[in-house]
């Protein structure tokens, strides 16, 4: 690609300001289309907009010089356009998607209104707008449901507590946080939110969201069970956003395509972030994303050895509360296969909880809560996938030293 080529990136997330900047700073024209009306921002920080510490403001991005507020409508691939709602074209040389993902509505009855509109109370968890609306929802004393107990949700329901609200956490699978933690550690997560007044059901299946006057009254379990709610947070997890890859004729699965360049199916289109599907994996984390736009970056600047070979990524999360942090970090496999080995340490009375796995002399995965030290040295190990030594003294070691981060 030759540096007068224009490079057009759809999405003005990390990801996509991420690529913009790095863009900018190697010389590389580029123009950044975002839909939404804010300034970018760093959407990992909303659950701390929504609790109370954070600001808007403070979670903006610094976002770069050419910053085009549209939504993009379609993509002409043979003229290399891009047409937004308004009507006007954006030429590109290169195309970037980066259109992040779209929140999971689960199939509730009564979710939607007759215009197909989420009734008053209920709130998808996703953007800031969805956050500013739920901040002037939350009051001392409001009843809210929140549907889904995975990172998103705890998050969500940790900082309407802290707000004051009367939270219930309804959880489809048997733990919270599944995905990330094991049962020691998901426990240890049920005890913190319930400490701030959470009351969680876990096995739990919504099925039914009723509402008076177009507003919600109250949600319905599988079991017939009513929960009066005030305010309904649907936080089930997010899916790549693809509709404008599909309807431009791009490689889609579950997410849309890419190769090691980081290239869809179309060679002058790539994409990064949540929308991404890299050799098998949708990632929907902050690091992959930062770490692809990164690579892209270079590879459109002219560097012709950046690869995007995929991302060994590290959960982490602080539940603040009114007395201290809550820690929590979890990578790699958590959950132990025959012949593995299996170093846990924990403290009741601090609350600490410390996990690793360890298969065929490797560190394969961890989990940490509380006290998060060791995070640091524990991850470079894992990352490194170096043999271990046989003794097993430096990985005692780095699970007890709270000095390694």
């Amino acid at each position: 690609m030759t540096s007068n080529e224009r490079v057009v990136v759809i999405g003005s997330g990390l990801a996509g300001v991420r690529l913009a900047r790095r863009l900018g700073e190697l010389g590389t024209p580029v123009t950044l289309i975002g839909e939404e009306e804010h300034p970018p921002y760093n959407r990992v920080l909303l659950a701390e907009v929504l609790a109370g510490r954070y600001r808007p403001e403070v979670i903006a991005l610094p976002a770069p010089a050419e910053l085009v507020r549209a939504r993009v409508t379609g993509i002409d691939r043979d003229r290399r356009t891009v047409t937004c709602a308004d009507g006007s074209e954006i030429a590109y040389g290169r195309l970037v998607l980066a259109t992040g993902s779209n929140p999971v509505l689960p199939p509730l009855r009564g979710l939607f209104t007759a215009d197909h509109e989420l009734p008053e109370g209920v709130h998808a968890f996703r953007t800031l707008d969805d956050c500013l609306g739920l901040s002037a929802a939350v009051r001392p004393g409001v009843r809210a449901v929140v549907v889904g107990g995975g990172l998103l949700g705890v998050s969500a329901a940790r900082a309407l507590a802290v707000r004051g609200a009367q939270v219930v956490l309804a959880q489809q699978s048997e733990r919270l946080m599944e995905r990330q933690l094991d049962p020691a550690a998901s426990a240890l997560v049920r005890r913190h939110l319930e400490g701030l007044g959470v009351e969680v059901h876990t096995e739990c299946r919504v099925r039914d969201v009723r509402c008076v006057g177009g507003a919600v009254r109250s949600v319905e379990m599988a079991d017939g069970y009513a929960l009066d709610a005030e305010l309904v947070v649907l936080a089930c997890g997010v899916h790549p956003r693809v509709s404008l890859a599909q309807a431009a004729g791009l490689d889609v699965a579950k997410g849309v395509v890419v190769d090691d360049e980081l290239r869809t199916s179309d060679p002058y289109i790539h994409a990064v972030g949540d929308c991404v599907q890299h050799a098998g994996t949708v990632y929907g984390l902050a690091t992959p994303a930062l770490e692809q736009a990164d690579a892209l970056a270079a590879l459109l600047a002219g560097d012709t050895a950046a690869r995007y070979t995929g991302t060994r990524s590290l959960t982490r999360l602080t539940l603040t509360g009114p007395d201290s942090p809550f820690d929590l970090a979890a990578f790699g496999e958590t959950e132990v296969l025959p012949g593995d080995d299996v170093v846990q340490l924990a403290d009741a009375t601090r609350g600490t909880y410390r996990k690793v796995v360890v298969r065929d002399d490797r560190l394969v995965g961890g989990v940490l809560v509380g006290e998060l030290g060791t995070v640091g040295a524990l991850a470079r190990a894992w990352e490194g996938a170096e043999p271990l030594p046989s003794d097993g003294g430096p990985l005692l070691h780095l699970l007890t030293n709270d000095g390694g981060s």
